[in-house]
């Protein structure tokens, strides 16, 4: 007869290794999907990672959450595929390999060929493949990693450049000139996405500048010149000076008001006249120093005299010119150096007068197409000064652009606010602390430049957008409410353009004056086009001439390479015979992974009928930073070209932060290696530390103490209780196959447990369906310790080691064995590696379903019929009394084993009978003789009150004395008033709720009392004689009890005792002897006046000791 597995020792790392291997030798992932394949689908997308960087602790903990809902919902029956794929494009790669070729973006081409180049790019995207396929098998990640998709290949490019075609075919795909986000470290424009991930926006301490602009006197400010004698300036502040040399306007606010005052430069002494917004007077004058007349400055004093002279509306200083700040070029493509109205100038901050610089801009630009102002782009994309500006020529404009060793002293910003400064155009400099956008990959700040781009017109889906949005079930919802719907209420076009190397080439060829063009949706289309460019001249050969039409083998697809440099070799002609080049941009990364639905099944090519029946997703979830990247792409192509949501339900994770709150990284040394942690810890703690610690979209606080919880109280506590199962069930020869016992036919306490089983599945799966894993593990966790381990098996445990083998022990085993059973089943999700493993050591016994894993098990039905909630409810309640008796013991330093007279429990709310309905149970538990009921009037327990400061501070400020005097002199009658109605009013105005109070009873003399929520028990704390020697005897059981165990008896030895004969012990143990013999399984005891050595001793209790000798019986 089979035995279940017995351990010697408990090792979770030990039983992953174990597991791992036994799924990988039977196939136990590919059989879970396999077994379902008729079965409805369960539609899973996942997000492409870049195997290019490591994988990190916070990955683990994004592929738990998705691994958690594919599992259960294999478990509940549907088929789900789970098709892995690479994210092989885009920054990460491409700098990645700059920075092991030791070249920048300007050598390519150049030191490098573009093909080489992308060659290494293609080569160091996998990079760490092999650490991924490692960290996903050793966390217990099922995907199909065997045909991942990967947006390098052909087929996928093929797929995307459909869409495109598509998108171009909706006039929603164009190119226009714009001031975009510009990354000069990257060499590329960033869409508004890019721009928004977590943590692009810092906060940065700049050098700002109040620049002052000369008024040129002519008719149109001769209104200003009449009423001083002195030069006026516009004063205009800026936080980005290095854009001053390509300053060509001003804006002011049409209906601000404007002052005109003379004051002095205090940097020159010299006596000015100033224009600057009314409201904004009080940032750069103090009203004590308004003079008269204003006479002279000391160079150094903080308080400048100045004088009102004028007060006007900024409408009268539209197109007023002034003198170009500073001379390097003037604008060629239209006017400049005046003054325009600007509906985006406020009086938040500033001057109330903004330069506008129409290359660094979005405003800026809008303003001066709108008034034909003429622009000056005096920087270059690598972020450095143009040679028109001859003293600052070739330096960047951000400090942050230099890498250490080449870094001034003094930034660009500085030394053109010292240059300013000298020639009495700088009115005021200062730090600034500001928030200010980085880039997402270089983590530099990034510019705005003037760029020809191409964008996707999302702003005409706008409305739709949003209405599908509403229709997806975001976890949490205020992400899909806030984050995600405030991002699409304020959406811009899409800007797609990369001036990069490694990526998906944008399909579109133009003629040279970019009046033609064709956009590319196939391979098939492009060699059709070829061939037409060879007739007409503009081609000699066709690259894809042995590419063969419909046949989609890898072969086929392998015989060409759509990326740079091929396909910039590649010229089309249009219908009027003109040549077509490609434009030479690459789309944005994130339109890769976007179109990933219809691209990892190379639709809508092959694989019509698949994507059809898997589309939309059911189900995806990747961290927070992906709202406005992954799933705003898959969110804007599914609604534009196919107006429908491309998933159902999502899951945004927060952040792995460490044990202090801090973000990790190697920087700060705080970075945690996932390896070592799984190693150490095992995957199935790690995952269930994550999932249990908080929700999966609030930021963990990792700490390997919380590991270390979890598997000491959760997988320690289910271990040992399965350890205590087997080691009984195997001396009673249990292998379930006794008949069933319906839950009717069994004991109370056994009907209680399965009743709060079947509570346990119904609640987790209405949870797990709701996508909340962690009030799921929670409730597991709970009813693992505190109801089966430290309550059914505890009070359950005679049963099991006592009698004979009879129906009352039958129903025991099968009890716990089928808690154990389904416990594995619905944990299995989260826990895959250790609930399999209890799960086999429960099934290879009873066999009683013919699977071989968990993993190949259906959901539990929940049978309603043995859900007894009254019996639930008393026995919490009987829980809730045992608590606060042990609670008392505690406080009052009196052991459990100590039996003690009576407790006192107030009759509240009718519980009288709920009560005595589990009254052994408590006796039992709490080591006390009797339970003595009082009615709810008795004038035993009085109640007493005190006041909560927490609440009553903060609701009534000063007054708070006050009303605490008023609280401690409540009245019994009061208390329960209170007590009853949740309020009660203590004068006229005042009126307190229960929780501006604490509501305890007062200690009776012998008794100790304790109070929780609606019960109050009193504790007898009087101990008799009686009492006295039966705790010294329960003492003595234990001690035995531990000697069998640490002496490795079995269970079922019976024993000999000799003790020495003591008056300390020998009444204590005489009147107890038949409760010592049974409790030990001794046959005899014998007391002993002269021993011998091999006697041990052993300490009971305050200093009283024993002295004995136990061997086992011979009868034994």
């Amino acid at each position: 007869m089979k035995k279940f597995k017995k351990y010697s020792s408990f090792d979770l790392s030990k039983i992953n290794d174990s597991i791992l291997a036994y799924w990988e030798k039977n196939k136990v992932f590919e059989k879970s999907v396999e077994n379902r394949k008729n079965n409805l689908p369960y539609i899973f997308f996942e997000g492409p990672p870049s195997a290019n960087g490591k994988p990190g602790i916070h990955h683990v903990m994004a592929r738990t959450i998705k691994d958690l809902f594919c599992r259960y919902k294999t478990l509940r029956g549907y088929k789900v595929d789970r098709k892995a794929g690479w994210d092989t494009h885009g920054l990460p790669v491409e700098l990645g390999v700059e920075e092991m070729l030791n070249i920048t973006k300007e050598d390519i081409g150049k030191s490098i060929s573009i093909k080489e180049y992308n060659n290494a790019c293609r080569k160091n995207v996998m990079k760490y493949k092999h650490m991924w396929e490692k960290i996903t098998k050793e966390m217990g990640y099922w995907v199909n990693m065997q045909n991942p998709y990967l947006t390098y290949d052909n087929k996928y490019i093929e797929s995307v450049w459909w869409l495109l075609k598509k998108l171009h075919q909706k006039n929603v795909l164009y190119k226009g000139h714009t001031i975009q986000p510009f990354s000069p470290k990257a060499g590329t424009g960033l869409s508004t996405h890019e721009l928004n991930q977590p943590g692009c926006y810092k906060n940065v301490k700049d050098t700002t500048a109040v620049a002052q602009f000369k008024v040129l006197q002519n008719n149109d400010s001769n209104f200003l010149y009449e009423k001083t004698n002195l030069k006026i300036y516009f004063l205009a502040w800026t936080t980005t000076p290095w854009t001053l040399p390509s300053n060509t306007a001003l804006a002011v606010g049409k209906n601000i008001n404007y002052l005109l005052i003379e004051t002095f430069n205090k940097y020159t002494k010299e006596k000015i006249a100033v224009i600057i917004a009314k409201e904004l007077l009080a940032k750069f004058f103090n009203p004590k120093y308004e003079v008269s007349e204003i006479d002279k400055y000391d160079v150094g004093d903080k308080n400048i005299k100045y004088k009102i002279i004028s007060n006007f509306n900024g409408k009268i200083l539209n197109g007023i010119r002034y003198d170009q700040l500073l001379k390097y070029k003037q604008p060629s493509d239209g006017e400049s150096f005046k003054v325009l109205l600007g509906d985006f100038v406020t009086t938040e901050d500033g001057t109330g007068i903004v330069h506008i610089a129409p290359s660094f801009g979005s405003d800026d630009n809008r303003l001066a197409k709108q008034n034909n102002i003429g622009s000056l782009t005096l920087v270059d994309k690598q972020g450095k000064f143009t040679k028109d500006v001859t003293d600052f020529s070739g330096m960047y404009v951000k400090n942050e652009y230099y890498s250490n060793e080449e870094k001034p002293d003094l930034s660009a910003d500085i030394q053109i606010v010292i240059k300013l400064k000298k020639s009495g155009l700088c009115f005021h400099s200062e730090k600034y602390e500001h928030s200010y956008p980085h880039c997402w990959r270089t983590d530099k700040p990034i510019l705005y430049y003037p760029m020809d781009s191409w964008f996707v017109k999302t702003t005409d889906y706008k409305e739709k957008m949003i209405a599908l949005n509403n229709t997806i079930n975001w976890k949490p919802k205020s992400t899909g409410e806030g984050r995600f719907g405030n991002w699409l209420e304020n959406l811009v076009d899409w800007n797609l353009s990369r001036s990069r190397f490694w990526g998906i080439p944008i399909p579109i060829w133009r003629t040279a004056d970019g009046k033609k063009e064709i956009c590319i949706g196939s391979i098939k289309e492009l060699k059709k086009e070829i061939n037409k460019s060879i007739d007409a001249g503009n081609m000699l050969s066709n690259p894809l001439e042995k590419f063969e039409i419909n046949n989609f083998s890898d072969d086929n697809y392998s015989i060409f390479d759509l990326h740079r440099p091929f396909v910039d070799e590649i010229i089309l002609t249009s219908e009027s015979g003109e040549a077509m080049t490609r434009e030479l941009d690459l789309i944005d990364v994130w339109f890769d992974s976007g179109a990933m639905p219809y691209a990892q099944l190379h639709y809508p090519f092959e694989n019509k009928t698949i994507f059809e029946t898997n589309f939309p997703a059911d189900f995806i979830a990747e961290g927070v930073d992906q709202t406005r990247g992954w799933f705003f792409t898959l969110h804007a192509i599914s609604t534009i070209l196919f107006s429908n949501v491309s998933f159902k339900n999502v899951i945004s994770n927060g952040l792995v932060l460490d044990k202090d709150g801090n973000k990790m990284s190697k920087r700060l040394g705080n970075a945690v290696d996932p390896f070592i942690t799984l190693k150490k810890y095992s995957a199935d703690a790690t995952r269930w530390y994550m999932i249990t610690n908080s929700q999966p979209w609030e930021n963990l606080k990792f700490n390997e103490l919380g590991i270390q919880e979890v598997q000491r109280k959760f997988f320690g506590t289910i271990f040992n209780t399965y350890s205590f199962f087997s080691l009984y069930a195997n001396i009673d020869s249990f292998n379930f196959t006794e008949k069933h016992i319906p839950a009717k036919e069994r004991n109370e306490l056994d009907r209680w447990i399965l009743s709060e089983l079947n509570s346990l599945i119904k609640t987790v799966e209405i949870n797990l369906d709701k996508y909340e894993s962690n009030k799921a593990t929670r409730e597991i966790q709970d009813f693992v310790i505190n109801k089966l381990s430290n309550w059914y098996v505890r009070l359950s445990r005679r049963r099991f080691w006592k009698g004979e083998y009879n129906f009352d022990k039958i129903s025991a085993y099968q009890t716990l064995y089928e808690c154990l059973e389904k416990l594995a089943i619905i944990s299995s999700p989260i826990s895959p590696f250790f609930m399999d493993n209890l799960f086999q050591d429960l099934n290879n016994v009873t066999n009683k379903l013919n699977i071989k894993s968990v993993h190949l098990a259906n959901y539990p039905s929940v049978e309603e019929k043995n859900i007894d909630l009254l019996l639930e409810k008393k026995m919490q309640l009987a829980q809730h009394i045992t608590s606060l008796a042990l609670s008392i013991r505690k406080k009052e330093n009196i052991r459990v084993r100590q039996p003690l007279q009576k407790i006192l429990i107030p009759v509240v709310s009718n519980n009288e009978n709920l009560i005595k309905n589990v009254e052994t149970i408590i006796l039992n538990e709490i080591n006390v003789k009797e339970i003595e009921f009082l009615n709810e009037n008795n004038n035993v327990l009085k109640k007493q009150v005190k006041p909560n400061f927490k609440t009553l501070g903060p609701k009534f400020g000063k007054q708070m004395k006050d009303v605490a005097t008023m609280i401690n002199s409540l009245s019994e009658k009061e208390i329960k008033q209170l007590e009853e109605n949740n309020i009660i009013k203590l004068d006229n105005e005042i009126a307190i709720s229960l929780s501006d109070v604490t509501i305890n009873t007062k200690d009776i003399p012998g008794y100790s009392v304790a109070t929780n929520e609606e019960v109050t028990v009193a504790l007898d704390t009087n101990i008799s004689e009686d009492l006295k020697n039966e705790g010294l005897a329960r003492e003595f059981v234990n001690r035995i009890q531990n000697y069998r165990k640490d002496n490795s008896f079995e269970v079922t030895d019976k024993i000999t005792i000799n003790v020495l004969k003591d008056p300390n012990v020998i009444p204590s143990f005489q009147k107890n002897l038949n409760y010592i013999c049974d409790e030990t399984l001794t046959e005899e005891i014998n007391f002993i006046e002269n021993i011998d050595d091999s006697y041990v001793e052993f300490n009971l209790v305050n200093s009283i000791t024993t002295k004995v000798k136990i061997q086992k019986s011979k009868n034994g």
